[in-house]
């Protein structure tokens, strides 16, 4: 069987797995549904595996449709890198990142450096000169976390359909004016990451949002809160007392309701805490 080609079966304890050459999936049991976690090189067959081989933090629900669509995309992944024909080349390069420990040229001009802390794309300047204006740099340097996604907006051709996609999310979630001008598109609430936490500030750019808390010892049952205006890290803080209950930090940050939640200038639960 070709090492691209999936393998499914069951572990010792049930699981439904599938092994794509080194990698594995695992759909684990979890609060009545099921997790995808994953596994590297697992030795012996896979119904002598139990759920403790699998040490992946990744906690993604999964139902099996889902979970055998994931793995055959990882399986379509692994036939197009053959077929791109990626190779590491020798470069002592000095990137922004410290000095290239590994490095992989996907083309000419496009090369992707691993160092000891972090990684990402140099590109020639003919080449930079191809990234969209939007997400261009002055240097042609792409950090691997989130800029990398810019070289695979301007060369599709060198990236699967599996980093295609990715790229494609992190350009959504990160960059999310570039992704509207690429697609020609506006983003809806929910889309973006980015462009809801852009409206998030907007809109409580004048409201007290907390930048701190903690459970208050000195008044059980309520959370003591640090607040800026806007969330900022600088200009005018102030505390408030929010009940436990109500406290919900939420995807950006919780906001202060001064008609509720109770301005408090008693005792501090914060360690050295000293009133402005």
């Amino acid at each position: 069987m070709s090492t691209t080609s999936p393998l499914y079966g069951r572990t010792r304890d049930g699981m439904l797995v599938a092994r794509v050459g080194d990698q594995v999936f695992a759909m684990r049991p979890h609060e009545g549904g099921f997790h995808l976690v994953k596994a590297w090189g697992l030795t012996g067959t896979i119904d002598d595996w139990t759920v403790a081989d699998f040490h992946d933090n990744r906690r993604d629900p999964v139902d099996e449709a889902e979970f055998r669509r994931t793995v055959e995309e990882w399986a379509d992944h692994q036939r197009q890198l053959v077929l791109l024909g990626r190779r590491s080349i020798a470069a002592r390069a000095s990137t922004p990142w410290g000095l290239s420990q590994h490095a992989v040229a996907y083309a000419d001009g496009v090369v992707a450096h691993s160092t000891a802390s972090h990684g990402g794309f140099a590109l020639t300047a003919e080449r930079n000169a191809a990234i969209p204006a939007s997400l261009r740099t002055s240097d042609g340097h792409y950090e691997e976390d989130c800029a990398w996604a810019a070289v695979a907006v301007a060369f599709p051709e060198l990236f699967t359909d599996f980093e295609k996609r990715h790229a494609d999310e992190t350009l959504r979630h990160s960059y999310p004016d570039a992704w509207e001008e690429i697609h020609g598109k506006t983003l809806e609430a929910g889309q973006s990451r980015g462009e809801d936490r852009r409206r998030f500030e907007q809109e409580n750019a004048d409201r007290w949002v907390v930048v701190s808390a903690m459970l208050s010892t000195h008044r059980p049952g309520f959370v003591e809160c640090v607040a800026r205006l806007g969330g900022r890290h600088d200009g005018e803080q102030r505390r408030y007392l929010v009940a436990e209950e109500l406290y919900d930090i939420g995807d950006f940050g919780f906001v202060i309701d001064e008609a509720r939640d109770e301005r408090y200038a008693g005792p501090s639960s914060f360690i050295g805490w000293r009133e402005p």
